[in-house]
């Protein structure tokens, strides 16, 4: 189902709140849609907090509750400064049962990807859109794939993560700014440059920034690092959606990851890059809800 979508790209939260855990520490989250909607979780990208959203209309049209969660140390969501894949879906779990969101079907887009995927590997939640996915770049199949500054990143990970830590921690919202937008295809430059999604994006990660740049390192540790689980170990349905013009999540645009999760579906959609999300919500959405329909 395709949503026609305004010129803003994205809608402004219905719904902010904040949901203490068992062991006292918070997650922040937004929703769209009807409160009594199916439930769909959403693992925003990097640094990004849970105000951005996916493509504009898209959860009020398909009748979706989409709940969008802050990382622990990202926006208004507490830091847990040893968090690991695991440590954030018992997260997503405890934040599930106090919300009454069940084992919902869950979006994950770019650097929330694997934290997604990580959620349905465990259980806690049921079928996945991965979108525009940040990859597991130190796989060994990409060894002699990437690109000399992303391979010298990947090394430097697995050599001196807390070095890695310390250097992305002194990156701020300018500066992930200007690698969402440098090098972005014009396709994706008429999302992020529109006057209302430029506004909404700038808005997230100065939100996420709020409380420093640890949280944003630590999540990028995680996945510039070999993943603490099995995409093999997936028993759930899995949709992976890259836009045909994104050269920056993946080195083969999911290929590699697809063929990694038994079962999985790998969408290029043409003319577009990383801005898939907002540009194909609603497909996106729909075909998830058929998943977990099924």
């Amino acid at each position: 189902m395709k949503i026609p979508h305004m010129d803003t790209y994205v809608t402004a939260p219905e719904r902010l709140g904040e949901t203490v855990l068992t062991d006292g520490r918070t997650l922040a989250w937004a929703e769209w849609g009807p409160r009594d909607g199916h439930p769909v979780l959403f693992v925003p990208g990097a640094a990004t907090s849970r105000r951005l959203g996916i493509g504009a209309g898209a959860a009020e049209a398909l009748g979706v509750r989409l709940v969008s969660v802050d990382r622990p140390g990202l926006g208004a969501s507490s830091p847990d400064p040893g968090h690991t894949f695991a440590d954030f879906a018992d997260d997503i779990a405890d934040l599930a049962r106090r919300r009454g969101l069940g084992r919902p079907p869950v979006v994950g887009n770019s650097q929330g990807a694997p934290f997604a995927l990580a959620c349905t590997v465990a259980g806690v939640t049921g079928p996945a859109a991965l979108v525009s996915a940040a990859d597991e770049v130190a796989h060994p199949a990409f060894a002699d794939a990437l690109p000399d500054d992303l391979r010298s990143l990947v090394d430097r990970v697995a050599a001196d993560p807390e070095g890695a830590r310390s250097f992305l921690r002194g990156l701020g919202p300018e500066a992930m700014w200007s690698m969402v937008t440098g090098g972005a295809p014009d396709s994706d430059l008429a999302v992020y440059r529109s006057p209302a999604f430029e506004a909404a994006y700038l808005a997230a990660l100065e939100e996420g920034f709020a409380g420093g740049g640890d949280g944003y390192a630590r999540d990028t540790v995680l996945a510039m690092g070999r993943w603490s689980f099995d995409p093999a170990a997936v028993t759930e349905p899995v949709d992976l959606w890259y836009g045909a013009e994104d050269t920056v999540h993946s080195p083969d645009n999911g290929a590699t990851l697809a063929s990694r999760i038994p079962g999985a579906e790998l969408h290029v959609v043409p003319g577009v890059g990383g801005a898939v999300l907002w540009t194909e919500a609603g497909r996106i959405l729909s075909v998830l809800l058929e998943r977990a329909a099924a």
